[in-house]
C-alpha cells in the first residue's frame, strides 16, 4: 500500500495534541494562581477553531461529494457518538467537569481523591480515542486544517490534563504519580492515529474519507459547546470568552483566505 507523503505529519499532529495534557500537570505544579482570564480566552479560542472547522470546511465539503442528505446524516451520527460516550461516564468523573484547585484543596486527604482522579485518567482516554482518529484523517485530507484542528485539541486538553493531575497529586502526595496517570492518558490519542492506519486507512478515500469529515465535525460541535464553552464561561470571563471564539474564527477565516 502505497502511504500518503504527509503520513508523517498526521502521526506527529496526534502526539503533539495527545501529549498536551502532560502541559495541564505542569501547570498545575507551578502556576499556584493562574489568570483565569487567560484560561478562559484560550477555551474560548479553541472553541472558536472547531466551531468554524466544523461548518466552514470539513461539513461544506462532506455535503459535496455525499449529497446535503449523507453529509448530514454523517454530521449527526458524529454527536450522537460523542454524546454517547458523555452519559456512560458518570458526571463528577467526566474530565471536562473540572473543579477549580481551591476546592481540590478543601478535600486535601480524602482517598475519593485517588479514584476520581484515576477514573478521570481513564475517562480522558476515552475522549482523547477518537480525537486522534480525527486529527489523523483529517491530516490525510487537509494538512492546513489538521494542523490548526491539532492546536485547538491540545488547547483543551490542557485543563483537562489538570482535572486528571490534581485529585491523584492531592490523594497521594506525588507529583510523579500525578504526572505519569496524566501523560498515560494523552497516549490514547496517538493510539488513536495508530488504529485508524492499521484498519481505516483503506477506507479513508472518496466517499468513506468525505464521511469521516462529515462525522468528524459533529464531534468537534459537540465538544465545543458541551465541554470548552460551559468549562470557559465557568471562571466568570464572559466577554473574554467570546472575544477568545470571534478570534479563533477570525484566525481560521485569515487563513482560508491566505492560502
Amino acid at each position: 500500500m502505497d502511504l500518503p507523503e504527509n503520513i508523517g505529519l498526521a502521526f506527529t499532529l496526534p502526539i503533539v495534541a495527545g501529549l498536551s495534557t502532560g502541559i495541564g500537570s505542569t501547570i498545575a505544579y507551578f502556576v499556584r494562581r493562574p489568570k483565569l482570564s487567560y484560561l478562559s480566552f484560550s477555551l474560548g479560542f479553541s472553541a472558536g477553531v472547531m466551531i468554524f472547522i466544523s461548518f466552514v470546511e470539513l461539513l461544506p465539503e462532506a455535503v459535496i461529494h455525499l449529497g446535503k442528505a449523507g453529509g448530514l446524516i454523517a454530521f449527526f451520527v458524529g454527536i450522537v457518538f460523542i454524546g454517547l460516550i458523555d452519559l456512560l461516564i458518570p458526571e463528577e468523573e467526566n474530565p471536562h467537569h473540572y473543579r477549580q484547585p481551591s476546592d481540590v484543596l478543601e478535600l486535601r486527604g480524602d482517598r475519593r481523591l485517588l479514584r476520581t482522579g484515576l477514573l478521570s485518567a481513564l475517562t480522558l482516554g476515552i475522549h482523547n480515542f477518537p480525537e486522534g482518529i480525527v486529527i489523523f484523517g483529517t491530516a490525510l485530507a487537509n494538512v492546513k486544517l489538521s494542523v490548526f484542528l491539532a492546536l485547538a485539541i491540545a488547547i483543551h486538553n490542557v485543563p483537562e490534563g489538570i482535572s486528571v493531575s490534581m485529585p491523584i497529586f492531592y490523594a497521594t502526595g506525588s507529583r510523579r504519580k500525578a504526572f505519569a496517570y496524566s501523560f498515560l492518558s494523552g497516549l490514547a490519542e496517538p493510539l488513536g492515529a495508530v488504529i485508524c492506519y492499521l484498519f481505516l486507512m483503506p477506507l479513508l478515500s472518496g466517499k468513506p474519507l468525505s464521511w469521516l469529515l462529515a462525522y468528524v465535525s459533529g464531534i468537534m460541535v459537540y465538544i465545543s459547546v458541551d465541554e470548552l464553552l460551559p468549562m470557559a464561561h465557568r471562571y466568570g470571563h464572559s466577554h473574554t470568552v467570546i472575544l477568545g471564539i470571534v478570534f479563533g474564527m477570525l484566525l481560521m477565516a485569515l487563513s482560508s483566505m491566505a492560502f
